[in-house]
C-alpha cells in the first residue's frame, strides 16, 4: 500500500517591506566585508611598506665596492657579527673600521690571487666551516676562503720568492734604561763577566731578555723584526766580529719599565680613593733630572705636558684626576695609598715594570757573521709572511684598483653596527 505523501509548505513570500530590509542588511554585510577587506590589505602594505624601507631595502643596498665586486649591507653587517662573535656586543663599535678594511683587502687579494692562478673550492671551504664550528653565510665563506686563499700563496707563490739561504748574523744584544746603565753594564761585560747573565738580569725588552741576550743566527730583516728597530741591526752589520758596542741610543726603543714622579693632591680613605699628579718617565736617572727641575720652581703640569709619557698627558698636564684603590698600578698605588704619604708632596722615582716606556740604550755583541748560510724554516716562514704582506699592501696603490666604500656614511654604519648588536645579543 502506498504512503500518502507529505504536503509540502509552499514557499515564504517577503513582502516588499520585508525585501527591502534584507537587501539593505546584504548591502550593509557586503559593505562591512568590502572596508574590513581593505583595511587589512592597507595594513598589510603599510607593515609591508615598513618592512622593505626598514630592513629589506637597507640590507641590500650597496655598502663596498671593490673594483667590479659589491657588497651590500647585510654582507658588512654579517663580517662584523662574525668578527665580533664570543665578544659582547659593545666590542662591534671597535671593530667596525678594521672589519671594513678586512672586506676590501681580502677581495683585493682574492681577485689578484686568481691572476696568479690560486683559488679555493667550495669544499675546501665547507670542509673547513665544518671543522671550525662556522656560520655558513656569505661573510664566514669569503673569510674562511681567504685563510685558506693566504695558506696558498704563501705555499705556493711566496715560496719561491724566499731564498734557502743568506747573509745571516749571531748577536747577542739587551736594552738598557740609561746610558749611565749601560755604560756600567759594559765595564762588568769588558772586565769578564758573562753578557747573557747580565742580559738575562738587566735587559728590558722581551726577545732579549728571555733569550738571555743570545738571539743565535738570523738575515737582518728577521733581526730587525725581531728587536723592532733596526739600531742594534745596523750596528752588527757594520762592525766585524768579536766586537762589543758602545751604548747605542734608540729613541723608539720600547721597554718594560718606567718611573713615576707623583703626589696626591687630596685623599678619601674611607672611600678608598684619591686625587693624584703624575709624570711617567723612562728612566730613574730622567726622574731624577726631573725632580730637579720640580725643586728649581719649574710647574709639575706643564713638565708633565711636556715631557710625560703617560697617554694623555699633553692634555691634562698629569692630572689622574680620582682613583679608587687598585685601579692604577701596584707600584703607583702603594705609594698613594700609603699612610705615610703627605698631601702635595712629590714622592721619590717609583719603579713600575708594568709600564712600557720608550727610550733605552742597546749593548750589542758580533759573535759571528756569515755571508751565506741557510735560513732556519722559521725565519723562511717569517720571511715570506712578510713578503705576503708587502705585496698585499701594494695592491692598494695600484692605480688600476678601484674601491669605493663612501657609501657607509656615519648613519649607515651605525646603523649596522647596531643591527650587528642585535645578533649577537
Amino acid at each position: 500500500m502506498a504512503k500518502k505523501r507529505k504536503k509540502q509548505k509552499a514557499p515564504r513570500e517577503f513582502t516588499k517591506r520585508q525585501l527591502s530590509r534584507y537587501q539593505q542588511q546584504q548591502k550593509r554585510q557586503r559593505l562591512v566585508l568590502s572596508v574590513g577587506i581593505a583595511i587589512i590589505a592597507v595594513v598589510v602594505v603599510i607593515v609591508g611598506v615598513g618592512w622593505y624601507a626598514s630592513h629589506y631595502r637597507p640590507l641590500h643596498q650597496t655598502a663596498i665596492i671593490v673594483n667590479d665586486t659589491e657588497f651590500d649591507m647585510k654582507y658588512y653587517i654579517d663580517a662584523l657579527k662574525f668578527h665580533g662573535r664570543d665578544q659582547s656586543p659593545e666590542y662591534i663599535e671597535y671593530i667596525a673600521d678594521s672589519v671594513l678594511n678586512d672586506i676590501e683587502q681580502n677581495e683585493l687579494i682574492k681577485q689578484e690571487a686568481l691572476r696568479l692562478g690560486i683559488s679555493v673550492s667550495d669544499t675546501e671551504v665547507k670542509e673547513k666551516l665544518k671543522s671550525d664550528d662556522l656560520p655558513n653565510d656569505a661573510a664566514s665563506r669569503n673569510w674562511v676562503r681567504n685563510r685558506i686563499r693566504i695558506d696558498k700563496l704563501l705555499d705556493e707563490h711566496f715560496e719561491e720568492q724566499v731564498p734557502m739561504s743568506a747573509e745571516q748574523l749571531h748577536i747577542m744584544a739587551m736594552l738598557l734604561e740609561s746610558e749611565s746603565q749601560a755604560a756600567e753594564v759594559r765595564a762588568r761585560v769588558e772586565n769578564g763577566e758573562s753578557f747573557t747573565e747580565l742580559a738575562g738580569e738587566f735587559s728590558l725588552d722581551y726577545a732579549t731578555k728571555t733569550n738571555e741576550g743570545d738571539l743565535d743566527w738570523h738575515p737582518e730583516s728577521t733581526l730587525t723584526d725581531l728587536l723592532g728597530t733596526a739600531i742594534p741591526v745596523e750596528y752588527a752589520a757594520g762592525t766585524r766580529a768579536g766586537e762589543l758596542s758602545p751604548p747605542l741610543y734608540d729613541e723608539e726603543g720600547a721597554k718594560e719599565v718606567g718611573y713615576w714622579l707623583a703626589k696626591v693632591i687630596n685623599r678619601e680613605d674611607e672611600e678608598g680613593r684619591a686625587h693624584v699628579h703624575g709624570i711617567l718617565l723612562g728612566s730613574e736617572e730622567e726622574a731624577q733630572q726631573v725632580t730637579a727641575r720640580l725643586e728649581a720652581g719649574e710647574d709639575f703640569m706643564e713638565l708633565a705636558k711636556e715631557i710625560s709619557q703617560m697617554p694623555g698627558a699633553e692634555e691634562n698636564g698629569g692630572n689622574l684626576d680620582w682613583v679608587n684603590r687598585g685601579e692604577t698600578s701596584p707600584a703607583l698605588d702603594e705609594f698613594v695609598f700609603s699612610d705615610e704619604t703627605e698631601l702635595n708632596k712629590l714622592s721619590e722615582p717609583i719603579r713600575d715594570e708594568t709600564m712600557m716606556t720608550k727610550g733605552g740604550y742597546w749593548l750589542v755583541k758580533v759573535l759571528e757573521k756569515d755571508a751565506d748560510r741557510q735560513i732556519a724554516e722559521v725565519d723562511r716562514d717569517q720571511l715570506k709572511v712578510k713578503a705576503l704582506n708587502e705585496w698585499g699592501n701594494s695592491l692598494w696603490d695600484d692605480p688600476d684598483n678601484l674601491i669605493n666604500d663612501s657609501f657607509l656614511d656615519y648613519e649607515k654604519m651605525t646603523w649596522a653596527i647596531e643591527q650587528a648588536k642585535k645578533g649577537l645579543e
